[in-house]
């Protein structure tokens, strides 16, 4: 297979003895008469989330995050417990947490519920890919986190950058036609429609998806369908640009050569976790997309402002 995005994720690391001592210890002490609460140690199972809990300066109490959080740097340090839709209940309660952050497409359910038996607090956090839907899960995160006030900073702080974003974008007169490409594990092309995170970036960056009306989320991609779509520009991210071997490889997925973009050979490439994550860089991401599309009027309108 060509490349796998955050969506086909490796689960979590096979089972060991260490990870059911842990397992046994942690049990039998939330069920000890009298225990000590344990120290609070968090898990993230959320790509955004997590950087939310490093914007609010609460990133001391993480000890795992999932294979979607890959920002900070600073996460690669921690321990993992696979991609957010195929974990499993050892693989979390083997990092002894005593909560668990998580979005509503985690799991599977029964693996959550096994982990809530066993007295681990398990939140799930909203994520809808709307700034307003950004601001719930600030709020979520830091009310979990008992950071409030940072909470209400960070979303005031986004919320300035996303106004900055939108006067320097100003008014396109012709947004350009913007097609995402994304290559799943056995090798199928899918790109994105409304409710994506990366259908919001690209409005935000003064780009029109060509898919918005005709699709939801991510779904498979067909030669017909982005002919039909008649793109001037193919989105990918920075990985699966490299994976697939550079421009011609992008080219040669689901008929792309064949569109307006295909024949200028306009292909824009962006770090993954700025185009699958909406989160506190939400900003920082559709100034880097607006600026590669010509959509810019005032560059550097948001990085560094902050």
């Amino acid at each position: 297979m060509p490349f796998e995005e955050p969506d086909t994720m490796l689960d979590a690391k096979t089972s060991s003895s260490g990870h059911w001592r842990a397992l046994i210890i942690g049990l039998t002490l939330s069920l000890s008469p009298g225990a000590v609460p344990a120290a609070e140690r968090l898990v993230s199972v959320d790509g955004a989330a997590t950087e939310i809990i490093y914007a609010l300066g609460r990133e001391s109490r993480l000890v795992g995050v999932d294979t979607t959080s890959t920002y900070p740097p600073e996460t690669r340090s921690l321990g993992s417990v696979g991609y957010k839709r195929r974990l499993s209940a050892e693989g979390l309660l083997s990092l002894s947490p005593d909560l668990i952050l998580a979005t509503e497409d985690a799991g599977p359910p029964e693996v959550l519920n096994q982990v809530r038996s066993a007295g681990v607090e398990v939140r799930l956090i909203p994520d809808a890919a709307t700034p307003e839907g950004l601001n719930e899960k600030i709020e979520a995160v830091a009310e979990a986190l008992d950071a409030q006030d940072s909470g209400q900073d960070l979303i005031a702080r986004v919320g300035r950058q996303l106004e900055r974003i939108a006067r320097a974008v100003g008014e396109v007169e012709r947004p350009p036609r913007v097609l995402f490409l994304m290559v799943v594990g056995s090798g199928i092309d899918h790109s994105a429609g409304r409710g994506a995170p990366v259908d919001t970036l690209i409005r935000l960056a003064g780009g029109e998806n060509v898919l918005h009306a005709s699709m939801e989320d991510y779904k498979p991609l067909s030669p017909e369908a982005a002919l039909a779509a008649a793109p001037d520009v193919i989105l990918v991210s920075n990985r699966a640009l490299e994976d697939l071997n550079g421009v011609d490889g992008v080219l040669g997925r689901a008929g792309l050569a064949a569109t307006p973009a295909g024949q200028a050979r306009r292909v824009i490439a962006l770090d993954s976790a700025l185009l699958f994550h909406f989160g506190p860089r939400i900003a920082q991401a559709a100034e880097q997309l607006a600026g590669e599309l010509g959509t810019l009027d005032r560059p550097g309108a948001v990085v560094g402002r902050d």
